[in-house]
């Protein structure tokens, strides 16, 4: 009987804590229906571990008046035991239940905020997390990079090229900087805390990693190289404002040669303006012909 009680013991609490461990080892999935299911498990494994050392202090005798009272005592642990083990099974189904409605819907709004090519924000989560990002960084200074990638080649080669590019990225950014693609070959990235020549010297270091690390993709000299154009916030940081801004830069970065950094300055808007007003009379001379 003793040697049945412990080893039935010790199995159901060896599988209901491997279980629990199962569920905390995946931990970095943010459910919060996974913590009661970990300490329910831990709980019921425990509650049957404790019958092994009642089954060895407490040995029954029909001669014993008061050990008969202890084992009464016993008995009424295992209706106890037997009592909990329902409860157990009722709310373990629950909160599995509640689990997998909580994976679904991460998963969906994952699908929502996340590019699924480059793993990254996607343009709708990168222009939501930029204010919250700022808001909750003490710095003077924000810059914003607007990149855009020169690539020719088809979709399978050029779908690589842009993975290329986010592990550069992700790999001279810092824990705090906000990284995200607005949609097809440009993305945008936020360093809180950087000032001119931290944020240029970023972009540099982006530019030439890029360039050495795309000159061949799958056994092809690709020759990817990036084109970046930069703002920089010195007050209250408005998305529209600093996007529009390095916008201007990437633009003025293309039209100079590409593979260049640019940065966003009163100077460069005015050169803009200039450009634009003497490209609208030839227009309009063209449509007069």
């Amino acid at each position: 009987m003793d040697a049945r009680v412990l080893l039935s013991s010790g199995l159901i609490t060896a599988y209901t804590w491997a279980t629990a461990y199962e569920f905390w080892r995946g931990r970095s999935e943010p459910l919060v229906s996974r913590w009661p299911a970990i300490f329910m498990l831990f709980a019921h494994g425990a509650l049957f571990l404790l019958r092994t050392p009642l089954s060895q202090i407490l040995p029954w005798s029909p001669t014993n008046q008061v050990i008969d009272s202890v084992w009464l005592s016993v008995l009424s642990f295992e209706a106890l035991l037997i009592l909990f083990t329902i409860l157990f099974t009722i709310a373990i189904a629950f909160i599995l239940l509640a689990m997998a409605k909580e994976r679904t819907e991460l998963r969906h709004k994952t699908a929502a905020l996340v590019d699924p090519l480059t793993g990254i924000a996607n343009r709708r989560a990168f222009l939501e997390n930029a204010a919250l990002l700022v808001k909750g960084v003490d710095s003077k200074q924000t810059v914003m990079l607007l990149a855009s990638i020169n690539d020719r080649f088809g979709h399978a080669v050029g779908d690589h090229v842009l993975q290329v590019f986010t592990q550069n990225v992700n790999a001279a950014l810092g824990p705090n900087d906000l990284f995200g693609r607005l949609g097809g070959e440009e993305f945008a990235v936020v360093l809180t805390g950087a000032g001119r020549e931290s944020g240029v010297a970023i972009a540099e270091r982006i530019r030439i990693s890029f360039e050495e690390a795309a000159f061949d993709v799958d056994g092809r000299p690709v020759g990817g190289t990036v084109s970046v154009g930069m703002a920089i916030c010195d007050g209250a940081f408005d998305v529209a404002a600093m996007l529009a801004q390095a916008d201007e830069a990437l633009y003025c970065a293309k039209e100079r040669g590409r593979n260049r950094v640019e940065v966003a300055s009163l100077e460069l808007i005015m050169e803009r303006a200039r450009e634009a007003m003497t490209r609208e009379p030839r227009v309009a001379a063209q449509s007069a012909a």
